[in-house]
């Protein structure tokens, strides 16, 4: 199968269009042939070196954990998806590719109603902004800071907040500013004297930060937020422990991108995507994430 892998740690110009060992079903599993998958932080940072905890080493390595496609293989056992169902659903890495294993209770079905490249970048906007204010505790009366939040993690964060009945304010490019109130946040522009910028509008002080651009963004949460177990980032991994803050951690579930999948068939999620590539071009899209400014999400079209 065709793959977008890398054998060396590094920049996006690692990633290459490799021909790998088609994956094979086994029991309890099953394979999907991908359509779409969605590019993000946590990528980036693979590819750029870390590993996620619990994950052996090895290369090449094809990163990608969420997709959209249709079943052509299930394993022993296996009675809930049948062959030809279009699915959307997640792994820790592997979904740069055509073909992806993953056990049969991590997929949900694709709403008739919502577009592949939508479907392929809805689990890490979703999934990661649910468990991210989770592990936060985000609810009524809290005042949000989220960090690019007019990404396609930022987009769900606020509109989840939102709904707990929180004040948000989230950082964007002035160009974004609308779009952010659309969301129902408070926009402000990055750059110098961001912090002052938040204290102004948030005369009562931040209770928490979601923070998905990391160096100047985050040494602003750090500077804003008192408790710092109340301050997450999605991309300064190599950084967290030990400044004492948190990284996105728990399960995530076919429940609760079925949840968000409904959600947005319903209407009542936005989920903009920002712009697709091929396959072959991945490293361009992970250059664009990288840069962490636009609204919506990067997907990758491979099938």
């Amino acid at each position: 199968m065709r793959a977008a892998a890398f054998a060396e740690f590094g920049g996006p110009e690692v990633l290459k269009v490799m021909r790998l060992p088609a994956p094979q079903a086994g029991p309890g599993q099953v394979r999907v042939r991908v359509k779409t998958a969605g590019v993000q932080p946590f990528d980036t940072a693979v590819r750029s070196g870390w590993t996620p905890p619990g994950l052996p080493g090895g290369l090449p390595r094809i990163p990608g954990n969420e997709f959209a496609g249709v079943v052509d293989q299930v394993g022993a056992g296996v009675t809930e998806v049948e062959p030809g169902a279009e699915v959307l659903g997640f792994s820790v890495l592997n979904c740069y590719a055509e073909y992806v294993v993953v056990g049969a209770g991590d997929v949900t079905p694709k709403p008739a109603s919502m577009p592949w490249e939508v479907a392929g970048g809805l689990t890490a906007g979703a999934q990661t902004a649910e468990l991210a204010l989770d592990g936060l505790a985000v609810g009524a009366g809290d005042t949000l800071l989220v960090h690019a939040a007019a990404g396609g993690v930022g987009t769900v964060a606020v509109q989840i907040a939102r709904m707990r009945g929180a004040t948000v304010i989230g950082t964007a490019r002035e160009a974004n500013h609308p779009y952010l109130r659309e969301l129902g946040a408070i926009p402000v522009a990055y750059g110098p004297g961001l912090a002052d910028r938040v204290r102004a509008l948030a005369p009562d002080g931040v209770d928490a930060a979601l923070d998905g651009a990391g160096g100047d963004a985050l040494d602003v949460s750090l500077e804003l937020v008192k408790d710092r177990d109340r301050i997450l980032t999605l991309v300064e991994h190599g950084k967290a422990a030990d400044l004492g803050i948190q990284v996105t951690r728990g399960t995530r579930s076919a429940e609760r991108l079925a949840r968000y999948a409904a959600l947005y068939a319903e209407g009542r999620l936005i989920f903009p995507v920002r712009r697709t590539y091929p396959l072959e071009r991945a490293a361009d899209a992970h250059r664009e994430s990288e840069a962490r400014h636009g609204q919506g999400k990067i997907v990758l079209l491979i099938g």
